[in-house]
């Protein structure tokens, strides 16, 4: 067991993009080593080793597989920024191992391998902090606090905002593979499959067989705290979604526009994601960044720290509750969990990952087992509530915004289903077809297994 004095030697697994930003999250903080750099892509080693060498730290050892990394008995912990279909594989495996984690969100990339972590963190006793690092923030755990009050009223709507700019990523031609990316490693559980530019080493994201569209890129972030507004909430009893891709001449699969209605008991989760926003060289375009949370209450709304009363009056700002957050943000509190051994020290714990990913991959089920609808046409799955319909027409009025003619356009409406929440699982009408999308064909030998 690690002192309070002695170092913990961390391996980061993927070193593009965020993993970039784990390095320096590492190299922030005391008493804490990176001793390994790990990606299938090698171009990135040199500059990555050079930074943590400037920073006065020893050369890391840098390897494209991370099983190589795995058997050194020296490394405490590997911190995860690989693409979400990599993310429970390497978590388990890690924690085999005999190492803590860190892991990027979502927790998984399928329903079920979420589930794997827990049973993993269990079986093995691990440590696992999930990459929602709002968890670790006082103010909003405060916020959260508030809203649970029950002193501005009963919670009827917990909405969350994606809207950040996902236009079109155009179409890469297959191609060969860059001779340093081992390709083969990089597509790990996913189905082999040509190479081509839009894969490596971010659109991944709007590929069905590496990521999750935004709402479970971004969107996790705000629907785990739309998750933690709601006492109680595991997943819903109802979950349905809508939207489309609309990219012109674009390879991407996922929406970028998308929206998602949970139903816990009488309190909803209203998602909504709209990737046509700040439209490149426009500087007046009317639709904006926007990620956010509200919450909708009987009595008015909360939003950034203030509540706005029903009757119109003056909005008030929130006071301070008294909350338990472990200091140090995501990745410090992680450390001070590695050493003190106590799960109850983790921000972000492995149910909370799976939870808040989960909701993700339900309402991308529900969107994938959909129909194509013309706008013109009307929906019984809209419902009358407020937030509900507010949402469908933020979307349409947007993409009218960028000149889509509506009257001759379709959209996705996915299926409504039902969630069994004890078996996660789903029940009745068109559940055999969900049930296959909560877990995936996987590529020997990168398998999640039914026994961890």
């Amino acid at each position: 067991m690690l002192g309070a004095n002695d170092t913990i030697r961390v391996g980061v697994a993927g070193i593009h993009g965020q993993g970039n930003a784990h390095i320096d999250q590492y190299l922030g903080l005391e008493k804490v080593q990176v001793t390994y750099l790990i990606d299938p892509d090698r171009s990135l080693f040199e500059s990555r080793a050079e930074k943590i060498r400037d920073k006065g730290g020893n050369r890391p050892t840098c390897v494209q597989d991370i099983r190589k990394a795995l058997d050194d008995k020296n490394l405490d912990a590997v911190s995860i920024a690989a693409p979400n279909h990599w993310h429970s594989l390497l978590a388990i495996w890690s924690m085999q191992a005999g190492k803590d984690v860190y892991v990027e969100k979502p927790m998984s990339h399928v329903v079920r391998e979420g589930r794997r972590c827990i049973e993993a963190v269990q079986k093995y006793g691990r440590i696992l902090q999930h990459g929602t690092q709002q968890r670790s923030d006082p103010r909003r755990a405060s916020e959260i606090a508030a809203v649970q009050s029950g002193k501005y009223g009963k919670l009827l709507v917990s909405k969350g905002y994606c809207c950040k700019p996902r236009w079109s990523i155009g179409h890469k031609p297959v191609a060969k593979p860059p001779a340093e990316l081992d390709f083969n490693l990089w597509l790990g559980p996913a189905a082999e499959q040509p190479y081509h530019g839009n894969l490596v080493h971010y659109n991944w994201h709007w590929f069905w067989d590496f990521g999750n569209g935004d709402i479970g890129n971004q969107g996790i972030h705000e629907m785990d705290v739309a998750r933690w507004a709601i006492p109680g909430a595991k997943l819903p009893t109802k979950v349905w979604s809508l939207g489309g891709r609309f990219a012109e001449g674009d390879q991407g699969q996922t929406p970028n526009m998308q929206m998602s209605v949970m139903e816990f008991g009488d309190v909803l989760l209203v998602f909504e994601v709209r990737g046509l926003v700040d439209k490149p060289k426009e500087k007046d375009f009317p639709f904006k960044f926007k990620v956010l949370n509200e919450y909708y209450t009987t009595e008015g709304r909360i939003e950034n720290g203030q509540f706005y009363p029903k009757n119109g009056g003056k909005p008030e700002p929130l006071p301070r509750f008294d909350v338990k957050v472990t200091p140090g943000g995501s990745w410090g509190s992680f450390l001070h969990a590695v050493r003190s051994r106590k799960a109850e020290d983790l921000n972000a714990t492995a149910e909370h990952g799976h939870y808040s990913s989960a909701l993700c991959h339900l309402a991308n089920i529900s969107y994938r087992l959909g129909e194509k609808v013309p706008f013109n046409g009307r929906t019984k799955a809209l419902g009358d509530n407020r937030q509900v319909v507010e949402t469908f027409m933020n979307l349409q009025e947007n993409l009218k915004g960028t000149g889509v003619r509506l009257e001759e356009t379709t959209y996705q409406l996915g299926r409504t289903l039902t969630v069994d929440r004890e078996n996660e699982r789903f029940v009745g009408e068109g559940s055999e077809a969900a049930n296959r999308l909560l877990t995936r064909e996987y590529r020997a030998p990168f398998v999640v297994a039914e026994k961890v």
